[in-house]
């Protein structure tokens, strides 16, 4: 990164319509790169990396001074979640500034960076998937099903909550999060047999007892983290996503050497609410003796219990334009399966393509959406 005052090489330079005032964006915690939008341009500077160092926290800085170096902003964006480096750095520049600051919900800002970069104008239907990301309720979302038309965006549904037993200490510990499907489907009395190798094993079920200790999530990265941990793939991680990235890898494994396999029966349910419930295709991997022919099946069936979503909500809507985004979607079985499903059935589909559909692309989303509040004349969200 060159000094703060000198102009940097832009990572990316991608077309933002509509035109608008200058924006600066923060982007969130994972994977941060910053986004400045200005003139009809969003121009992203380079992923600095988790913002849990010292080192990236000043990287980020410093590409936040060399951004306003190169254009002031007229208003600040960043994630929803107020206790980020990236949230708290925001509100202070536009406070240094003078400048409005606006709050944009995590996933609201990943399906707008998809929206963004293929340049789409009116409503669309969006599907984030990821880790986490503070919803407006104050929860953790993560599997959301929604309605964006620019500045707005209307949750039209979400996965089916899950406990995290342990709070944070869950999304490290599969197992942990293999134990909430066995607690939420009555079986809460093999936790301790199935996880024995696990010293808090024994104790989990009373954890889970206790709602008020486990926080429920709509995350399909921490769905991934169950089924991973009920094929006994990986009970505890040591790197970002290495469970979501075994279960890929022996799904892979099983289809190039045995062929397809059919989405588990009754795997899921949808709800009037327009949740997606997943605990029957969850249930079943705890039964399942082939840990290859699982986590097929577990892809196969998530894609096609995504697509009847989709689907659903597309009758619903009258929409047909539904853009893909989230970090679960670098699963390339699910995002190849699912996009060309909702092909199948003469939908639009619009995918990130030179962006991540990550966090390392969300600031875009925050231009877009902090673009669209300014040009209708909406005030301050922070």
């Amino acid at each position: 990164m060159s000094a703060a005052h000198d102009v940097p090489p832009f990572a990316v330079t991608l077309p933002l319509a509509p035109r608008g005032p200058a924006v600066l964006a923060f982007g969130a915690w994972f994977k941060n790169a910053l986004c400045l939008a200005a003139e009809g341009e969003a121009r992203l500077g380079a992923t600095v990396g988790d913002l849990d160092t010292p080192e990236a926290c000043h990287d980020m800085d410093a590409w936040a001074e060399a951004m306003i170096a190169h254009r002031t902003p007229a208003v600040v964006a960043h994630d929803l979640h107020p206790d980020f480096h990236s949230s708290r750095r925001a509100v202070e520049l536009a406070e240094r500034l003078g400048v409005p600051a606006i709050a944009v919900q995590h996933h609201h800002a990943h399906v707008a960076a998809v929206l963004a970069e293929h340049g789409h104008r009116g409503p669309a239907l969006g599907l984030a998937l990821d880790g986490v990301g503070l919803g407006t309720d104050g929860m953790a979302w993560g599997g959301e099903l929604l309605r964006v038309d620019g500045a707005h965006f209307e949750r039209l549904g979400h996965l089916a909550p899950l406990p995290l037993a342990g709070a944070d200490r869950a999304a490290r510990e599969p197992w942990r999060m293999a134990a909430a499907v066995l607690h939420r489907a009555g079986r809460a009395a093999e936790i301790a047999s199935r996880f024995a190798a696990q010293p808090a094993a024994a104790m989990l079920a009373q954890l889970l007892d206790r709602a008020a200790l486990c926080p429920p999530t709509s995350s399909l990265g921490r769905v991934f983290d169950a089924a991973a941990g009920l094929l006994g793939l990986c009970p505890v991680m040591h790197v970002e996503a290495e469970a979501a990235i075994a279960l890929e890898r022996a799904a892979a494994e099983h289809l190039d050497n045995t062929g397809e396999v059919e989405p588990e029966a009754g795997g899921w349910t949808i709800d009037g609410a327009g949740r997606l419930d997943l605990l029957p295709l969850l249930v079943a991997l705890a039964d399942e003796p082939d840990t290859g022919r699982g986590a097929a099946r577990f892809h196969v069936t998530l894609a096609a219990a995504l697509d009847e979503w989709v689907a659903l909500a597309a009758m619903r809507t009258g929409l047909d334009v539904v853009a893909l985004s989230g970090g679960c979607l670098h699963n390339r079985i699910l995002s190849q399966r699912l996009a060309a499903a909702l092909r199948a059935r003469g939908l639009t589909v619009l995918e990130a393509q030179r962006l991540s559909p990550g966090d390392a692309g969300l600031a875009l989303g925050q231009a877009w959406v902090a673009v669209h509040r300014l040009i209708a004349g909406e005030g301050r969200e922070s």
